[in-house]
This record gives structure tokens, sequence and C-alpha cells, in this order.
């Protein structure tokens, strides 16, 4: 068997990233435990011990790309809002650009919020965690502000409000729920929440 060139073994013009991609295409097409760091240096072209200089072990490389999500899913929410509109036109755009995100990338935002629970999971994830369910805080504190929704602990109310909207995500990545209806219920889901169950 010839040896790997020595340019290949140890030279990559951004082996971190490309690491990084081929673990999201493993995690989407076989699942979390197909995950190795020697299998996607094998992919990558370069030796098995490469990935070390980025990750030192498998769930390092979990963390990396957990963070990958959260900065995919910040930018997703931050183009959907619009503080300028009412509270449940604005909510309503960032629920859909949410639950798009979700039948999107299904795997990833599985591993997302299995790593914020990691105890050795970094400040950077935990500050991740903060930007992406902040958008729903501060639109939620947008909202008291005006009189628009009840005074009360913005943090239960975004709990309410996440939990609904995840829910529904979860309904969805899994089967319980086509997309085109989670899609279309999006603005009756928000108005739900917002107006409540008793009759008007």
């Amino acid at each position: 068997m010839t040896p790997m060139p020595e340019s290949r073994r140890y030279h990559h013009g951004d082996l971190r990233s490309t690491l990084l991609a081929g673990a999201e295409r493993t995690l989407r097409e076989k699942g979390v435990g197909a995950l190795s760091l020697r299998e996607l240096a094998r992919e990558a072209g370069v030796s098995h011990a490469a990935p070390g200089r980025h990750f030192k072990d498998k769930q390092a490389l979990l963390n990396a790309l957990a963070l990958v999500g959260y900065d995919r899913l910040d930018q997703t929410l931050r183009a959907a809002d619009d503080p300028a509109l009412r509270l449940e036109p604005r909510l309503t755009a960032l629920a859909r650009a949410y639950l798009g995100f979700a039948i999107d990338n299904a795997e990833l935002l599985e591993l997302m919020y299995a790593r914020k629970h990691d105890p050795d999971a970094s400040e950077q994830m935990t500050a991740a965690v903060d930007r992406t369910v902040g958008a729903f805080a501060r639109v939620l504190a947008d909202a008291q502000a005006r009189g628009e929704i009840t005074e009360g602990d913005p943090e239960r109310l975004t709990l309410v409000t996440g939990a609904s909207l995840h829910g529904l995500a979860a309904f969805t990545t899994t089967g319980m729920l086509a997309a085109e209806e989670a899609l279309a219920s999006t603005e009756e889901l928000v108005h739900t929440l917002l107006h409540g169950l008793k009759p008007r």
C-alpha cells in the first residue's frame, strides 16, 4: 500500500470546516452514532491523527457541530425578525423561521438540544443558546413594554412559547404532522398562544 503523501497527511486548506461539514453530512445520513473522527479524517484525505489538532475527541466535535447549528439558527431568526411589526405577526414570522429550520435540520437540532445539557459544554454553548432562545424573549419583552401582553416573568412566557413551538416542530420532524400542514398552522398556533382557549 502506497503511503499517504506527507502534504496530504498534515496539510489541508481548512480542515476544521471540512471535518464539520463531513460530520453534519454523516449526522443527516446515518445518525450521531456513525460519527467517527477516524472516518472523517479518511474522507478528508488526512491522517487519522490530524483531526486531533482541532477536536480532542468526538465530544468536542459534537459540541462544535452543535455550535454551528446554533449560529445558523441565530442567523435564521435574525433574518426573520422585524421589530417594527406588532407582536402577533412578528412572533408568527419567528415561529415559521424556527419551524422551517427544524424541518430542514432535524438531526442537527436534536444534537443542539442534547449538547446544551452536557456538563462539559463550554460557555460558548450557553451563549449560543441564549442568543437563539433570546430572540423570543426579546420579542415578548418588547411586547410587554408596549402593553400588548400580560405582565409577568418574561422567562416563563418564553418557556411556554418555546415549548409550544418546539412541540409543533417535534410533531413534524417525527412524521406525526406533515411539514406543509405544520407551517400552515403556525399562524393559528401563535394566535392561540396569545389569545388563549377561552371563548371570547
